[in-house]
């Protein structure tokens, strides 16, 4: 209990200290990072545990491509569940003059089976536990936007008109990320038939969707094990629990991410501070150990410090993350389609044991020197080289700050390969800027000594060269710091308008979907008369793969992709005589037009290559797909690369003509219109209701606002990368304190004036930030190649970002440097002087 006391009042006196400031800013930065993030997804998390059920529509849900006959429901009800149907698909939508794609979500007098839908009628936002009544329609706000509608209009779909009698502001099992990039409609099931919408070949969902108590969904394991066989695609609450798309699921590894680049930063800070408070220290532990200290009571003494001052920058830093997560809520506000739990106590824990590696890793190794202190070293000012324990505890922390990476990333492979390719990563890097900063240095002694300006320059390479090591620490620091928020710029604006302007210009802008075997010529005629350049029309077929050489797919798949897509639902089959455009042959041959069946009923297939590598499907293998009560089987003749930014119909299973015929079928193409030209689609939606246009530009803009906003949270916590960053040159100033001060008292001592002593700094520091800028433009600029290489787009330079970043360096490094190195520059010379003894 006295060390405990001896610890408060020492920590209670050392708050004056710029370097324990230093050590409570960048713990409480550390704590901020990864408590925004942990509250952040720790809500999430628990949101879609509590309301998985509502979020999936039900605790069971049954979708294909075709409406389930009265036998399954029968047995479902019969096992104690509510039932409620919907069907999803896509189709235009018109007021007056304006047309627009949209998602249809038509639903029955059952929805929803979990939860209510949050609808404007005109007065207000209602919660209601139904959906719109036949004859009406309720429709996405961003679709009343953009058809310029309002409650109480009548808006077409397909061949009926409906009467909007309410606004959607959230709907209970709405989809969040890409899935919902065109705005949504709901209409009643009973208004489905009228619509006209339903036709052969049309892309439409079929869900059914299951509500009851987890015995009566186990009870139907075998016959649910029997309709997933039948190609049924089936998703039970308990083991696929909804997520809320990739794109998010990227962001939540991002966010983790760049937190922890905060905490490491965090640390730096810590390490430097730590000297400077070991420094301090000296004669204290050495008095101490004079009146009989030992020194594991020493090191319990200073341990009880830095563990209060740590608690209480983990308190400060919690509230901070309270703060830095309602704002990235905000931010993240379109992907959430749930009403978020409180935040729990779990992130908080988790920012404390973050403070604690970090002081025990970044601090730990010099308070054990500290506690081995004599009399004698004090004298002399040396302390005893880091004992084994210390380089123990180094390799601790380090272990335990990849566990945090792990946790946060929620991958093991990434933790592992981020901690050890950090550290070789830190060796080059090092190197570089070993030679950049004696580059610079053998730059600046060439200068001429005639000016101020040159010999502060030149004062301020050697201030630089004198602490070598201490600004290699700060150059790799700031390099990491300017390359990260460089890359979120060039991610935000530079490879979105790079990769669409490799686009050639008569590239398809729409796409036009099920149209009808009788439709086709006068679609193809309307498209000719207008259109810039088109894709020609594909006729598609929807199959379900239900065999891969007669056994059950999964049972010939490899383990890894089991789960893959492909097999979960319906596929988009064609026929082709010819190799279609952007398609090349990697392997076998293309059948010819005349290709016959071969005697045991299998027909000759192309399939695409990267399909074929995650099933497993080689050259001779045979695919049975089931097409409504029918199937047919195909073996692979060929396998295709696809180019799948063409903007063109691809497809990854292509038949020879004749093969499917006999299949209810639509048409699919795509064409390019130049801007402002919608006369020959408001045409369209007149002549051919049911045909389906989809502005891909508009899709594109959509894309753009959603990777706006997270961009914009990513952006929000890269600021906290930026202040701890900012903390690691406090850090520094604060542990170099006392040489600096020595100097300019010895230099003032000499003749010289303030100016030159403020021209001297700020030299210094601006040299550090610019090379800090220029090695973060290398490492930007070979992280943009590697990403441009990842998406297949050509390789640029970035010569704007090599001129700005070292000027923005040197300015804001050396800005902040001069303005917290005021101190020094203002203490009086004998006040200097007798820090001597603390350097």
């Amino acid at each position: 209990m006295n060390l405990i006391a001896l610890s408060l009042k020492g920590l209670r006196r050392d708050l004056r200290a710029s370097d324990v400031r230093a050590l409570f800013v960048a713990l409480a930065l550390a704590v901020a990072a990864t408590t925004m993030i942990g509250f952040f997804l720790d809500r999430l998390d628990r949101g879609l545990t509590r309301q998985a059920g509502q979020l999936l529509g039900g605790d069971l849900v049954l979708e294909q491509g075709q409406p389930f006959d009265d036998g399954l429901r029968q047995e479902l009800r019969q096992a104690g569940l509510t039932l409620s149907d919907q069907v999803d698909l896509v189709s235009m939508v018109s007021q007056a003059d304006a047309f627009q794609p949209a998602g249809l979500k038509v639903v029955d007098d059952h929805y929803p089976l979990y939860g209510q839908v949050r609808v404007d009628r005109g007065d207000g936002i209602e919660k209601l536990a139904h959906g719109p009544p036949p004859g009406s329609a309720w429709i996405a706000p961003r679709l009343a936007q953009l058809l310029d509608a309002k409650v109480g209009d009548s808006v077409q779909v397909g061949s009926l008109g409906l009467t909007i009698t309410g606004l959607i502001d959230r709907e209970p099992d709405q989809q969040a990320g890409f899935a919902g990039l065109t705005p949504r409609i709901m209409l009643n099931i009973q208004d489905l038939d009228a619509t006209g919408l339903i036709r052969p070949g049309s892309r439409i969902e079929y869900e059914l969707l299951a509500a009851g108590p987890p015995a009566a969904v186990d009870s139907l394991g075998s016959r649910l094990d029997t309709l997933r066989e039948a190609g049924v695609e089936i998703r039970d609450v308990r083991v696929d629990r909804p997520s809320l798309g990739r794109s998010l699921d990227r962001a939540q590894k991002y966010l983790s991410l760049a937190g922890l680049a905060a905490v490491l930063l965090a640390g730096v800070a810590v390490a430097m501070a730590t000297r400077r408070y070991v420094d301090r220290h000296l004669d204290t532990a050495a008095l101490l150990r004079c009146f009989g200290a030992s020194q594991r009571q020493l090191g319990q003494l200073f341990a009880w410090q830095l563990a209060w001052l740590g608690l209480a920058a983990s308190v400060v830093g919690a509230l901070l993350g309270l703060a830095g997560q309602a704002v990235l809520l905000s931010l993240l506000t379109r992907f959430l389609p749930l009403e978020l739990p409180a935040p729990g106590g779990m992130p908080w824990l988790m920012g404390v044991l973050t403070a604690l590696a970090v002081l025990v890793g970044f601090a730990g190794p010099t308070l054990l020197r500290l506690k081995r202190v004599s009399a004698l070293k004090v004298l002399r000012r040396e302390l005893d080289p880091i004992p084994p324990s210390g380089w123990l505890v180094v390799t601790f922390a380090s272990l335990v700050f990849g566990a945090l990476l792990w946790l946060y990333s929620g991958d093991p492979i990434l933790a592992a390969g981020i901690l050890l390719g950090g550290l070789v990563a830190l060796v080059v890097l090092r190197g570089i800027g070993q030679m950049l900063m004696n580059l610079l240095l053998a730059v600046l002694a060439r200068l001429p000594q005639r000016s101020q300006n040159g010999r502060a320059w030149q004062l301020g390479g050697r201030q630089l060269a004198r602490r070598r090591e201490a600004s290699l620490g700060q150059l790799l620091a700031f390099s990491v710091t300017f390359a990260a928020m460089a890359i979120i710029a060039l991610v935000r604006g530079d490879l979105l308008t790079t990769w669409q302007a490799q686009l050639p210009t008569d590239t398809p802008n729409y796409f036009a979907i099920n149209i009808q075997p009788q439709e086709r010529d006068g679609v193809e005629s309307l498209i000719d008369s207008a259109a810039d350049s088109g894709s020609g029309l594909y006729p598609m077929v929807r199959g379900r793969l239900t065999a891969i050489d007669g056994k059950p797919p999964k049972q010939q798949v490899p383990e890894d992709h089991q789960t893959d897509g492909a097999l979960r639902r319906d596929l988009n089959l064609t026929w082709r005589a010819a190799l279609p455009e952007g398609n090349r042959i990697t392997a076998g041959e293309w059948f010819d037009a005349g290709t016959d069946t071969a005697s045991d009923g299998a027909v000759p297939i192309s399939v695409e290559e990267e399909l074929a590598g995650r099933l497993g499907l080689s050259l001779g293998d045979e695919l049975t797909f089931t097409i409504g009560s029918d199937s047919v089987t195909g073996r692979i003749t060929s396998l295709r690369h696809l180019d799948w930014e063409s903007f063109q119909p691809n497809f990854f299973i292509i038949f020879p003509p004749g093969a499917l015929d006999d299949f209810g079928h639509s048409y699919i193409t795509s064409f390019h219109l130049a801007e402002g030209d919608n006369d020959m689609l408001a045409e369209m939606v007149r002549q051919y209701p049911g045909v389906s246009v989809l502005n891909v530009e508009a899709l594109l803009e959509q894309v753009r606002g959603i990777l706006g906003q997270v961009t914009r949270a990513i952006e929000f916590v890269l600021g906290f990368v930026l202040l701890a960053g900012v903390s690691v040159l406090y850090a520094a100033l604060t542990a170099s304190r006392p040489a600096r001060a020595h100097e300019g008292a010895l230099l003032r001592v000499f003749g010289a004036g303030n100016r030159i002593l403020a021209r001297m700094q700020w030299a210094e520091f601006a040299l550090l930030g610019f090379a800090s800028g220029l090695l973060g433009a290398a490492l930007a600029e070979s992280a943009a190649l590697g990403i441009y290489g990842w998406l297949g787009l050509e390789p640029r330079m970035h010569w704007l970002m090599w001129v700005v970043m070292p000027v923005l360096g040197a300015a804001v490094v050396g800005g902040i440097g001069f303005v917290l190195s005021r101190g020094a520059r203002r203490q009086a010379p004998m006040e200097s002087l007798r820090l001597l003894g603390e350097t």
